[in-house]
């Protein structure tokens, strides 16, 4: 099974002791967000986990720490966009810091290992198409020889962040202009030794060279795991959305990014109330059994056939 580490919160950044603990014990506790007195507790072992998936926009908290990953397969997906911090209101600053991560974690682990995402695209007076261009070059040219694909999205009109948008002023492009910027991202892209592609978006950008994408990504796991993935689609996920079946270790409402375009945080009251139960020795992120909670064995078992076929 796909570890997925995580689609609700950034664990690398805000919680690396805690999923670390998770490995040394052995399992861990998650809430299932649709029916929250379901519990599933799920086996984490290397011989059930087939790769880690981790998604972060920082993981300085976790690279002092990565011989612990030591016979773990396993990539990171990082983000690293051109917005301030009136977007990323808590981001350490992108020159200085998190750029120097991203090459730091590439020569680590590998640049095949290390997938740079551009995303959510939103646009407005401050943050037009040029602006985007600009960004977008001056990270793309950063991370040359340091990743080999770039992943972009264009923000989704979620009901939870709907009014933020406004806020935001967020402008509308037509399918015309936005296939055309793409294909300007993907040229740069490009030039710099990358691959694009999209993530969970309905929009076919194929005639400018990029495909739909799987963050959690069958070919990339099958070639760093040396493995034949037997997964099919996650079904839990959009219809657009690409990934392969994957189990979720997260809790929505607990990350500190203060992202304006986020979906998995509600408020910052949820959040404040979440973190304040923050238990690095707990089995349950940023949570507790309660009494009308059951709590369900998780069927686990590994996904790779390493067999070999003629």
């Amino acid at each position: 099974m796909i570890l997925s580490a995580s689609r609700r919160t950034d664990i690398p950044a805000f919680f690396s002791e805690w999923f670390f603990n998770r490995l040394d014990e052995g399992y861990f506790l998650v809430r299932n967000p649709s029916f929250p007195h379901k519990v599933s507790r799920v086996e984490v072992s290397p011989e059930v986990i087939d790769c880690i998936v981790f998604w972060t926009k920082n993981p300085l908290p976790m690279l002092s720490r990565l011989d612990r990953l030591k016979g773990w397969d396993y990539y990171f997906q990082f983000t690293l966009t051109g917005y301030g911090k009136d977007i990323e209101t808590h981001l350490p600053d992108k020159k200085k810091v998190l750029i120097p991560a991203f090459i730091e974690l590439s020569e680590r682990i590998g640049p095949e290992r290390v997938i740079w995402r551009y995303d959510p695209i939103l646009f407005n007076e401050k943050y037009n198409e040029e602006y985007h261009i600009r960004a977008f070059s001056r990270i793309a040219s950063s991370l040359k020889e340091h990743t080999e694909k770039c992943v972009i999205s264009f923000v989704d009109d979620y009901n939870k962040i709907r009014r933020t948008l406004r806020s935001l002023s967020e402008a509308k492009l037509s399918e015309d202009r936005l296939i055309d910027f793409a294909g300007r991202l993907c040229r740069i892209a490009a030039e710099n030794g990358m691959a694009t592609a999209t993530c969970a978006e309905k929009i076919d950008l194929s005639s400018v060279g990029i495909e739909h994408n799987s963050c959690i990504d069958r070919s990339l796991i099958e070639r760093i795991t040396g493995g034949k993935l037997m997964a099919g689609k996650d079904k839990a996920q959009r219809e657009q959305c690409g990934c392969v079946e994957s189990i979720e270790m997260g809790t929505y409402n607990t990350c500190s990014n203060g992202c304006k375009y986020c979906y998995a945080n509600f408020s910052p009251e949820s959040i404040a109330a979440n973190l304040a139960g923050y238990d690095p020795a707990a089995p349950m992120l940023c949570g507790k059994l309660g009494p009308d909670d059951t709590v369900y064995e998780k069927n686990m078992r590994s996904l790779l056939d390493f067999r070999i076929t003629f």
